[in-house]
C-alpha cells in the first residue's frame, strides 16, 4: 500500500466557516498547493447533507459559528458516518477548545490565526493517514470476500466428494450440517456423546466411537477413520470420516470441521 503525491492532491476537501475571509484563504491555499478537489460552505447545517452525498476524505470545520458550532456538526457526522474514521481537521482560536475536539472525534487542529505552513503539512498528513485508512479498508472487505468465496469452493467440493460435511464449534456444538452428520458420528446436536445404551442399541461399536471421539478431543486431525455399525436386520454399515482442528491467526483452537461417506453396506 502506497499513497502517491496525485493522491493526496485528488483528495476530496470540504471547508466550513461562517467567515468569507478565512473560506476565501483556505481556498487559495489549497488550490496553489495543487488541490483540485476543494468545496466550502459558510453553512454549518449543510455539511452533514453535503457529506453524505460526496463522502469528503478531509473535512476543516471551524469550532465558533453561530446556530450550529463544530461540536454539534462532529455529532452529526459520527451519526452518519459509515466508518469509525472521522475525517476531520478543526480550526480554532481557543486554546481551551483543542483536546475537547479530539475528544469529540476530531483527528487534528490548527489554530487562528493561521501559520500557512503548519496549516498545509497537517492538512497533508491527515489526508495521507485518511487514504491509507480507506486502502485497508477496501483491501480487507476484498480479502474477506475472496476468504468466503474460498469458503464456498471448498465446502461445495467437501459435499460433492462425500457424503456429509460438518463443522464444530469450540465447545463442539455443530455450527455447519451437510448429511446425516450426527447419527454417524454417534453424537447428540451439542457435540456430545449419546449414552452407552443408545450406542449400544444403535449397533455402533464402542471401541472404535471411543477412539474417534479421543482424537477429537485431543485436537488432532484424523483421516479416513474407519468404523461400522451393525444394524436391527444383521446388516453391517461401514463408515470412514477424515476431520481436522481449526485454528485462528492467534492459534486460538476455534473448532472441529470434516467429511464423511459410506464405504459399504453388507448383509
Amino acid at each position: 500500500m502506497k499513497i502517491t503525491g496525485s493522491d493526496i492532491l485528488g483528495a476530496s476537501i470540504l471547508i466550513v466557516d461562517d467567515q468569507a475571509a478565512n473560506t476565501s484563504l483556505l481556498e487559495q491555499m489549497l488550490h496553489e498547493a495543487g488541490y483540485a478537489n476543494v468545496a466550502s460552505t459558510m453553512d454549518p447545517t449543510e455539511v452533514c447533507p453535503l457529506h453524505r452525498r460526496n463522502r469528503y476524505d478531509l473535512i476543516l470545520l471551524d469550532l465558533v459559528m453561530p446556530g450550529m458550532d463544530g461540536f454539534q456538526v462532529m455529532e452529526g457526522l459520527k451519526a452518519d458516518e459509515q466508518d469509525d474514521w472521522l475525517p476531520v481537521l478543526v480550526i480554532t482560536a481557543e486554546p481551551g477548545h483543542k483536546l475537547r475536539a479530539l475528544q469529540a472525534g476530531a483527528r487534528d487542529f490548527i489554530g487562528k490565526p493561521f501559520d500557512l505552513v503548519e496549516v498545509m503539512v497537517r492538512i497533508r498528513n491527515i489526508l495521507e493517514v485518511r487514504l491509507l485508512y480507506q486502502q485497508l479498508e477496501q483491501t480487507v472487505l476484498q480479502r474477506t470476500a475472496e476468504l468466503r468465496d474460498s469458503e464456498a469452493r471448498f465446502r461445495s467440493l467437501a459435499e460433492l466428494a462425500s457424503d456429509w460435511y460438518w463443522e464444530q464449534d469450540v465447545n463442539g456444538t455443530f455450527t455447519k450440517i451437510s448429511g446425516p452428520v450426527l447419527e454417524v458420528l454417534g453424537v447428540g446436536p451439542n457435540g456430545l456423546p449419546v449414552g452407552a445404551d443408545a450406542a449400544q442399541a444403535a449397533g455402533w461399536n464402542g471401541a472404535e466411537r471411543k477412539q474417534l471421539q479421543a482424537a477429537i478431543a485431543a485436537r488432532t486431525p484424523f483421516l479416513d477413520f474407519a468404523f461400522t455399525r451393525v444394524n436391527v436386520d444383521g446388516s453391517q454399515q461401514r463408515f470412514q470420516v477424515s476431520g481436522e482442528p481449526m485454528f485462528g491467526p492467534a492459534c486460538q483452537f476455534l473448532g472441529y470441521r470434516g467429511i464423511g461417506m459410506e464405504i459399504m453396506t453388507r448383509k
